[in-house]
């Protein structure tokens, strides 16, 4: 799930939380609509902690470049 997935879990469970009026039996959807809000956080925060993993450092102003060859034997 993306940046744009977990947005929308919020933006949905924002409405159904604060907008909607509905009574449906058996199903608390205030409740549901929290769930999803938070269900939406975490995904977010999981995927701006795995973002911030794959960002490659670009070399310092004046660094050495340095070509790095590796070999790997197979048994």
């Amino acid at each position: 799930m993306g940046i744009g997935g977990c947005i929308g879990l919020i933006a949905v469970g924002a409405i159904l939380t604060f907008a909607v009026d509905w009574h449906l039996s058996g199903v608390n959807l205030d409740l549901v609509g929290l769930i999803m809000m938070v269900v939406g956080v975490i995904g977010l925060a999981a995927y701006v902690s795995i973002l911030k993993r794959r960002r490659v450092q670009p070399p310092a102003p004046g660094a050495p470049v340095v070509d790095v060859e590796e070999t790997r034997t197979y048994r």
